[in-house]
């Protein structure tokens, strides 16, 4: 059995270790640029003007990061209590019916005030459900949550194909979507945020759900390290065993913890639905639950992390796209390479320098010690 890695200060473990992986990452997507006979300079320039160089730019790649912190914290919660959650894509997928039924229902009727609350609550509410149970079968069957949410994943792709296609489509239409919701439905744009630093983000659907994610983020930090269930559920994940002594009921947690997670990848749904599209889609998460995978493991699981590492991911999304643009040598697959590429060295490869790490701040520790010691007699 191998040994635990020695405690590191904080700033190292949340800070020195991630940016020592991401770029690592980045250099050895360099050498993957050079192989096509571009130039890594010229592609890392492109990619971070495409993301922050101009206004528009900036509010595409705060578009992404806000599907991020959503299916971000959604992993990050379930990781707290030992469960590793990998149903967001679906859970976020299912949720839209949360969304679109009531700007469907009400956008002729009420404002966009009136209708977020309920959207909140009902994407919330519907992918907290879907999430539950995948965790019910975890905590009374034995059933690994890790299969089970796969599964689930499967199964919300064909329910929403079917619900999409036979249920909501208006009649007439050939296009697998909901009929385009009337202004009550569609959330207002963040322009005048950018506004206020002389930014115009152009055509860019950065809207007020992004505030809701940067809320979402303060709540989980709140529930998980200032109170009673957020105690419970870390304790469960440091050790069932110990959790069980404490008098703390395994299978409440575990069925909590998922509806936790699967509610905060449900609200994912209102940025595309409500912010963007107007209408519920086809395929309208895009892989954002996967993505939150490798945002929740370079954020630390801590919603401080997590928030910059779905601005990195949202900058990969936007600049990418500005490099496949401009570097037709480099294609949309190749960005998908390099996304791939931080995904391996911030998730898989975490681990990767750490005992190197360990053992120099180690050293260090030793040399200050010995320096600290009185001299012999």
């Amino acid at each position: 059995m191998s040994a635990p890695y020695a405690k590191l200060p904080a700033w190292v473990d949340y800070g020195l270790i991630p940016l020592i992986n991401l770029i690592v990452a980045f250099l050895v997507a360099g050498l993957v640029v050079l192989a096509v006979g571009e130039s890594p300079l010229r592609a890392a320039s492109l990619l971070i003007e495409g993301a922050f160089g101009y206004g528009e730019g900036i509010g595409f790649t705060l578009y992404y990061a806000t599907n991020f912190i959503f299916t971000g914290l959604a992993v990050a919660v379930a990781f707290h209590c030992g469960l590793f959650n990998i149903g967001g894509e679906g859970q976020a997928y299912v949720a839209g019916l949360g969304v679109a039924l009531p700007c469907l229902w009400l956008d002729q009727f009420a404002p966009w005030y009136v209708i977020f609350p309920a959207a909140i609550l009902g994407s919330a509410l519907v992918g907290g459900f879907w999430a539950m149970i995948p965790g019910w079968l975890q905590a009374k069957r034995g059933s690994h949550v890790v299969i089970t949410t796969i599964m689930f994943n499967f199964i919300a792709s064909s329910l929403m194909v079917y619900v999409l296609v036979d249920v909501l489509k208006p009649a007439g239409s050939m296009a697998p979507q909901t009929r385009t919701f009337a202004e009550g439905g569609q959330l207002p744009r963040l322009d005048w945020l950018l506004a206020s630093v002389g930014l115009d983000i152009g055509g860019a659907p950065f809207n007020m759900s992004f505030l809701l994610a940067l809320v979402a983020a303060f709540v989980v930090w709140l529930v998980i390290w200032r109170t009673k269930l957020g105690y419970e559920i870390r304790t469960m994940g440091h050790s069932p065993t110990a959790a069980s002594y404490a008098g703390i009921r395994q299978s409440r947690i575990i069925i909590i913890t998922m509806m936790m997670s699967g509610a905060l990848a449900g609200m994912m749904a209102l940025n595309p639905i409500m912010g963007d599209q107007h209408r519920m889609q086809l395929d309208f998460v895009g892989g954002a639950g996967f993505v939150g995978i490798a945002v929740a493991l370079m954020g630390r699981s801590h919603p401080v992390g997590i928030v910059p590492a779905a601005i990195l991911f949202g900058m990969l999304y936007q600049g990418g796209a500005e490099i496949s643009f401009e570097m037709p040598q480099i294609s949309r697959d190749m960005i998908t390479i390099i996304q791939g590429l931080v995904i391996l060295f911030a998730g898989a490869l975490e681990n990767m320098f750490r005992p190197a790490i360990t053992a120099f701040f180690a050293t260090l520790g030793g040399a200050r010690s010995d320096k600290s010691l009185p001299a012999a007699e």
